[in-house]
């Protein structure tokens, strides 16, 4: 199999390209300079040149507040960029696989929100953007995979996970929010259930984060738990800290499907943490 990965040195674009080399797959992976996915010309020369079996499309603009201040560009890169890859996938009738997010929902509730559910109802600029790209790849795709995640962690770039830690550095205690309540996502672990999700034809929608669900409050406190460091922290609620994009409360997500379809779910957030920890350090 050879893939396409776009996004390729983001944080799952990189563990993606090093899970498919550990399994002797071919690959391309390209990022802005290789593949500028807002100009839709170039995306045809290279998708359309590229004899791949595949297409893993990562590459999104994540900054949700600053997305709020730059409309056009997000849409160009989330909504048009996703556009003109879903179009070349079509014509050359290859699967895509297209990395989505919980913030296609409105985050109301306590349900795990159904990959199948149709209702979805994007809180901010970020969200319905690439709520936006789902669209473009359900209408141009006939095989397709749409995947969701949260709250995700890497080797790569900053998360959560390295904020905690280095404010713990100036800080003997910190207020975090206990009113969103999600899934984290360790990209080490997402890659490896990406790959074998484009090794069968089971397509469709799915969400995949590791299992277990906690507040940002609780993912805080385990962080300084399993790193060993002394830490008061306070729950809040979201409105202890005003921001420009409105986060969903609920990213609870159901992964039943992903069992249904024969695939092995995430280990848990907890046991994710402490690998993860172990290889920063």
């Amino acid at each position: 199999m050879k893939l396409l990965v776009t996004g390729s040195k983001g944080q799952l674009g990189t563990d993606l390209l090093n899970e498919l080399e550990k399994r002797g797959h071919q690959f391309i992976g390209v990022d802005v300079e290789e593949m500028d996915i807002t100009d839709e010309a170039k995306v045809r020369e290279v998708l359309m040149s590229a004899e791949v079996d595949g297409v893993i499309h990562c590459a999104a603009h994540t900054a949700v507040d600053r997305a709020e201040d730059e409309v056009d560009l997000v849409r160009k890169i989330n909504a048009l960029g996703t556009e003109y890859i879903a179009k070349c996938c079509g014509e050359k009738d290859i699967p895509m696989m297209y990395i989505s997010t919980d913030y296609v929902f409105d985050g109301e509730g306590e349900t795990p929100w159904d990959p199948d559910d149709l209702d979805r109802r994007p809180l901010n600029i970020y969200g319905q953007t690439k709520y936006e790209g789902e669209l473009a790849v359900e209408k141009y795709v006939k095989d397709y995979y749409i995947v969701r995640i949260a709250w995700v962690f890497g080797l790569n770039g900053n998360n959560f996970i390295k904020t905690m830690l280095k404010l713990s550095e100036s800080r003997s205690e910190l207020d975090v929010v206990e009113d969103q309540v999600g899934s984290p996502t360790y990209t080490y672990d997402l890659a490896r259930l990406l790959v074998d999700m484009m090794e069968t034809d089971k397509y469709g929608r799915y969400h995949a984060t590791n299992v277990g669900f906690c507040s940002w409050y609780e993912f805080a406190k385990e962080i300084f738990r399993q790193a060993g460091v002394e830490m008061k922290v306070n729950p809040v609620t979201s409105d202890k800290f005003p921001a420009k994009a409105k986060r969903p409360h609920n990213s609870r997500m159901d992964q039943s499907k992903l069992i249904e379809n024969g695939f092995v779910p995430l280990p848990t957030w907890q046991d994710a943490l402490k690998r993860y920890l172990e290889v920063i350090k």
